[in-house]
């Protein structure tokens, strides 16, 4: 299979919701999720042993919905992988649903097995955190079982699922929440599996990923403080730079203590923070707590991908001859930031700027590399790799409003070990070009630039143009950032984009055409050269 474009896209069935995502890559390895859709199906809802025709209507609804999007974004489907886990896989029919959903949508399902479902997200874990040389016990908690993985270098060791889910235990025993008899259950059921003995005849582990919304859920509770009193201020903004993907076994008690809390107002709390996902966050968080108590657990790691990314992974893997899943680690841990602070809409934007700042660096080092051509500076790999991270984390310091949120990207990035394979030249590289991709020029003989070597300067002075250019240009509504050219003529320079609907995209707005203009005009006073946009229809 040729890739049409560099974005693929994975649908999982779960037993609670049905979730799309949305990834850019490239051959390279480097994989960044920038759109996730999902929807409360609700699969597995009065399952018994079949999938009921209310559910497979609202199933069939939803993917409609989910490829109407495929369609906007030209994600072809050879692009798209479908799969379905535990309600599915148990239903007694089926086939029926898997031929109604292929009759209906066109989509071809497959059903995974439990053993299979856990390695795939395992490979998801491996597209977010640095964990590929360790030995790693993969938890993923979903609606109606619990995948365990112990996955080490990209195989897996050991795999298995346990009929465990957060929809199943609430359904069982109800939204009252007889939490003994949960427990007691919970506690039979891993005993009757025997995962602690398997988990120690296959050797154990070095660190332990929880994936799954439940999961991610319970860590954001954490992050955020959830049932503390909240101090507002820098400070906590400091502490919240600095924090990590993971939480402690003393985090989660406190979590799951104030979950248990009876009472209207209680409930009200966990209703707004939880929102959706409050219908069964107490049964998943008690899960996950009888889970660290029976394996042993103090800390967990957590990682924003999963599943959907790791059937991503598996697909690349046969695409691209030679993709590895432990390529890019750099690029990881600027994943691992953005998606810290950035929103689905902000990892978008990045994502889009990022992909045009690339265009335009590869087209001026091709132009560069040409007998009598200059640019002043030799650019190389690494420096295309931390304009890539600039891109994706310009707009982190929106997390503090938009008000100088570019000295609050700054702020973060230099605030805390985030970056990790970048040397400190390079991580402070990235922090400058994120200050500076907007607002006022620097002043590159002295300030901020004052210990940088000439070199470096000159080398900042040309990235910070190309940055300075694709943010504005992806603020630009029609155009197709994955279907762009960047060439050089006798007129100068010139980036050709391909309208990506029916809004003509140039002449732009007044307010954003004077800060293209001006940006194009820096971009001349640095280059020497004009550079002509150019839109053709699609």
């Amino acid at each position: 299979m040729t890739p049409s474009n560099n974005l693929f896209a994975s649908i999982d069935m779960g037993t609670n919701s049905f979730k799309m995502l949305i990834i850019q890559t490239d051959k390279t390895g480097k994989f960044l999720t920038i759109d996730r859709h999902k929807d409360p199906v609700c699969l597995g809802r009065d399952f018994s042993s079949s999938i009921s025709k209310e559910s497979l209507f609202r199933a069939v609804t939803c993917l409609k919905r989910f490829n109407q999007v495929l369609k906007a974004n030209k994600i072809s489907p050879q692009q798209t992988i479908c799969v379905a886990t535990a309600t599915v896989r148990e239903a007694s029919n089926a086939f029926d649903f898997k031929r109604s959903v292929l009759e209906s949508i066109g989509f071809e399902v497959s059903v995974l097995s439990g053993e299979e479902e856990a390695r795939f997200v395992y490979l998801g874990v491996l597209q977010f955190l640095p964990v590929f040389d360790k030995r790693v016990l993969v938890i993923d908690i979903g609606g109606g079982s619990t995948e365990f993985v112990i996955g080490e270098r990209g195989n897996v060791v050991f795999g298995v699922s346990l009929k465990l889910g957060h929809v199943g235990l609430t359904q069982k025993f109800g939204k009252d929440w007889n939490l003994m008899e949960m427990r007691e259950f919970v506690k039979l059921v891993i005993k009757e599996s025997e995962l602690v003995e398997k988990v120690k005849d296959f050797g154990g582990f070095e660190v332990v990923v929880g994936t799954s919304g439940t999961i991610r859920a319970i860590e954001r509770a954490v992050f955020s403080g959830y049932g503390k009193e909240c101090v507002e201020g820098n400070e906590v903004f400091l502490r919240d730079c600095k924090r990590e993907w993971k939480f402690s076994r003393g985090e989660l008690s406190g979590v799951v203590e104030r979950l248990c809390r009876e009472g209207e107002e209680e409930r009200v709390k966990r209703d707004g923070f939880f929102k959706r996902r409050s219908e069964f966050i107490v049964a998943g968080s008690v899960l996950l707590e009888e889970i660290f108590e029976a394996v042993g657990i103090e800390e967990m790691e957590v990682s924003e991908y999963a599943l959907g990314e790791g059937v991503i992974a598996e697909t690349l893997s046969k695409v691209f001859e030679g993709y590895d899943l432990n390529a890019n680690a750099r690029w990881h841990s600027a994943v691992r930031l953005a998606t810290r602070f950035s929103g689905k809409k902000g990892i978008k934007s990045a994502a889009q700027c990022s992909s045009i700042a690339k265009e335009i660096f590869e087209g001026l080092r091709k132009w560069g590399e040409v007998a009598g051509n200059q640019i002043n500076v030799f650019l190389d790999v690494k420096d295309l790799e931390c304009l890539e991270a600039a891109c994706l984390l310009h707009n982190i310091g929106l997390i503090t409003g938009k008000k100088g949120y570019h000295r609050q990207s700054y702020h973060i990035i230099t605030n805390g070990n985030h970056l990790q394979g970048y040397s400190a030249e390079e991580v402070k590289l990235i922090a400058l070009l994120t200050r500076h991709h907007r607002k006022k020029f620097p002043k590159f003989d002295g300030g901020s630039l004052q210990e940088f070597a000439e070199e470096l300067k000159q080398k900042f002075r040309v990235l910070c143009a190309i940055i300075r250019l694709s943010v504005v240009l992806q603020q630009s509504d029609g155009l197709n950032f994955q279907d762009m050219e960047f060439l050089h003529s006798q007129e100068g320079f010139k980036l050709i984009f391909r309208e990506a609907g029916a809004i003509a995209s140039f002449p732009l707005p007044e307010d954003m055409g004077k800060e293209l203009r001006n940006e194009l005009e820096h971009f001349k006073i640095v280059f020497q050269q004009n550079l002509l946009l150019e839109v053709l229809p699609e």
